[in-house]
């Protein structure tokens, strides 16, 4: 079967980073603060001397975490983490952020399926306890393993910057949690449009920083499209991550940050899913006629 003849999915996917995309803060950072660290004294102390030692930054952050919550009476919880997820600021109108967005796509097209995804560097069980969680599909991130007295004790899951990107491809492929998202090889097999679940070109990645480039730039290369976000009150010129992006990697577009009706970010993603809704009623007009 050809290209022009492919059965074309009519699945669509968005993609979330969560720290500094859908809530303002390094949610790290607000589960520090809500332990009662200094802030500054516990990233510098514990964690950056462990980065300069050669660690790699989300195990340092689990590890140092790991080692305060064993060195201190009340230990650090999934419980603690839970309330961190439930009470954490999130930005304006993200409560209504995906509805809209369903709303749009069936202004298009009741046959097109959205579908909401989250990968993200933290640690996943705080935006799993957002008001948000429910909306999402599948939400991935670095894992932690509790003790019998529900204390953090081991990281059973990083998240690295190239690592999200393999879970673009988990989904993709749609591969299950019952199917133990296979092995790396399994992963990257190659497979044709019409047996990917989601085809890459059918997804929109949002994300604010370094560790997204990857993902920015997998999506890309396949015909998908990503949108970078730069804190409120800031400029495009004043993304720190700018020089991070090649020609290869570059963005649908970059904007504020906010869900507003009225926002250019929102206004990014309906175009972002119009814009792959029509090219997939384009494609089934064609095999139509095929």
């Amino acid at each position: 079967m050809n290209q022009v003849t492919r059965v074309t999915t009519n699945r669509i996917a968005v993609v979330f980073d969560f720290d500094e995309t859908l809530t303002p803060r390094d949610s790290f950072e607000v589960l520090l603060e809500s332990c009662g660290f200094d802030l500054e004294e516990f990233k510098s102390t514990r964690v950056q001397a462990l980065v300069d030692e050669g660690w790699e930054k989300y195990l340092a952050r689990a590890y140092a975490l790991i080692q305060a919550s064993r060195q201190r009476e009340e230990k650090i919880t999934r419980d603690k983490l839970a309330k961190v997820g439930q009470s954490i600021q999130l930005y304006k109108e993200t409560d209504k952020l995906f509805e809209r967005l369903q709303q749009r796509i069936h202004s298009i097209s009741e046959e097109i399926e959205l579908e909401f995804y989250l990968i993200s560097g933290g640690f996943v069980d705080i935006p799993r306890n957002t008001p948000l969680a429910k909306d999402f599909k599948r939400m991935w991130g670095c894992e932690l393993h509790y003790d019998e007295a529900g204390a953090v004790d081991f990281i059973s899951r990083q998240m690295t910057h190239t690592e999200k990107t393999r879970y673009l491809y988990y989904l993709s492929k749609g591969i299950k949690e019952s199917d133990n998202e296979k092995d790396l090889i399994s992963n990257y097999a190659s497979l044709s449009q019409s047996d990917l679940y989601i085809p890459l070109k059918q997804v929109v990645y949002v994300g604010d920083g370094a560790s997204d480039v990857p993902c920015f730039d997998a999506v890309q290369n396949y015909g998908g499209m990503s949108i970078g976000i730069y804190p409120e009150g800031s400029s495009a010129k004043d993304w720190e991550y700018m020089e991070s992006i090649s020609q290869t990697q570059r963005l649908s577009n970059l904007v504020s940050a906010g869900f507003e009706e009225e926002s250019e970010l929102l206004q990014s993603l309906y175009l972002c899913v119009e814009c792959i809704a029509k090219q997939i009623q384009l494609q089934q007009l064609r095999e139509k006629g095929k």
